[in-house]
């Protein structure tokens, strides 16, 4: 164990603002030409960091099993997963003592912590929750859509102050609808006022802001490596480890066990016990190297050229006839690069269509998993679909490798579009 540790690589180098695997990827467009490719779907998936291709192609000569083997190459691989799990735990500014769990993605977390509450633990949670927190509950009280911050913190006090016994609250950091920042620190408060505990889904802040979950007092957080430029399918839940350990192991099998007789002993460890089988070992070295060249690269940089492009974006949506932006706390809240509109006399999925067939530009359409908040948004907007209910949205979202062009490329294809009606 002491030679593979020792040999374990460093991704945590200082370096420049990463590229990213795909840059110059070429689609076809109607005519037949080729044209760069405008990825604005980061929202969805981001693409590949190249240090995190590179922290995979470090690790797969040396790829084996995790844990229980005596062999160098299954020593060394244990010793990257579990190093991994250190940068993601430092990543998010974790006690001592929380556990990461590595999950499929924040759907997984979300649902492993839902496994894990307590008996009889009330669920508080806004409607405009993306569906992985929405709909893993049993014992749920659904809050509207708060007009602005302030109601938010209120309706969470009111909520949890009429409930007896354990609860938790459950809140996004930042809408994957509107971008929109939620007052998670304010919330936080509010519950462990009521001796609840917070439960934040941070799969759309963490590409776009730091999250330290001890400065802000958040009980459990949980994200997705495809979110953060490292899309090889893994997730983590990182939090209290007491709820973890003692609840029934999340799956049952190899690893989460410590003894099989006529009884079963599960291991006390809240990350053995719930990490049954073989991991995603690749997930959890990508999900670090993400993790390590963003925290290398620093945030002012990253945050200055984000806000730069996505003012450019939303100034530009705001100059084309028949284009609407989607909020639901007005245009100066702050928000990561996540942009949703609707287009006056077409529907999300012409514009997408049209957007990808003859520009070469990708975006995203739909409800996002979010279908009550997309309802709530669209509820009184002039939108074609809606008189049946099947209206949705266009989504632009933006993160690094997005350039100037790509989003003045989009712009000038709404504007195209918008004038053929």
């Amino acid at each position: 164990m002491t030679t593979a540790t020792a040999q374990f690589h460093n991704f945590s180098q200082v370096r420049a603002v990463p590229q990213i695997v795909g840059a110059d990827l070429e689609v076809p467009v109607k005519g037949g030409n080729l044209v760069g490719y405008a990825n604005l779907d980061y929202a969805a998936s981001a693409p590949c960091l190249a240090p995190v291709s590179e922290a995979i192609s470090a690790a797969l000569p040396a790829y084996s099993s995790v844990h229980r083997g005596a062999g160098y190459a299954s020593q060394l691989t244990t010793a990257r997963y579990e190093q991994a799990r250190h940068t993601v735990r430092a990543f998010v500014g974790a006690r001592p003592g929380d556990a990461a769990v590595f999950t499929r993605n924040t759907t997984d977390a979300t649902n492993l912590l839902a496994h894990c509450l307590p008996k009889g633990t009330t669920v508080v949670v806004f409607e405009t929750e993306h569906h992985a927190s929405l709909l893993p509950w049993d014992n749920v009280v659904r809050l509207a859509a708060p007009a602005f911050p302030g109601e938010a913190v209120r309706a969470a006090d009111e909520a949890l102050s009429a409930v007896e016994g354990s609860k938790l609250l459950v809140v996004t950091a930042a809408s994957n609808v509107t971008g929109e920042l939620w007052p998670i620190a304010a919330l936080a408060h509010i519950a462990h006022r009521h001796g609840a505990r917070i439960f934040v889904d941070a799969a759309q802040l963490v590409p776009h802001r730091p999250l330290n979950i001890t400065a802000l007092d958040l009980d459990y957080v949980a994200f997705s490596g495809h979110k953060i430029y490292a899309p090889f399918g893994a997730g983590v839940l990182v939090g209290r480890s007491d709820w973890l350990t003692e609840a029934e192991p999340y799956l049952r099998g190899g690893g989460a066990s410590k003894a099989v007789g006529p009884d079963v002993e599960w291991c006390a460890d809240a990350e053995q016990r719930h990490e049954a089988g073989t991991p995603n070992v690749l997930g959890a070295i990508a999900l670090a190297a993400a993790c390590d060249a963003l925290s290398a690269t620093g945030w002012t940089p990253l945050l200055a050229e984000e806000e730069r492009l996505l003012a450019r974006l939303r100034a530009g949506l705001a100059g084309v006839e028949g284009v609407r932006e989607l909020g639901l706390w007005g245009p100066e809240h702050p928000r990561v690069g996540i942009v949703s509109f609707v287009v006056e006399g077409r529907t999300a999925r012409e514009v997408a269509e049209a957007l990808s067939a003859e520009y070469g530009i990708g975006v995203r359409d739909g409800k996002f998993c979010a279908h009550p908040f997309v309802n709530h948004l669209l509820d009184g907007v002039s939108t074609t679909g809606c008189e049946d209910g099947t209206a949705s949205a266009v989504r632009a979202s933006i993160g690094i490798g997005t350039t100037e062009e790509h989003v003045d490329r989009l712009i000038t294809a709404l504007r195209e579009l918008a004038s053929r009606r």
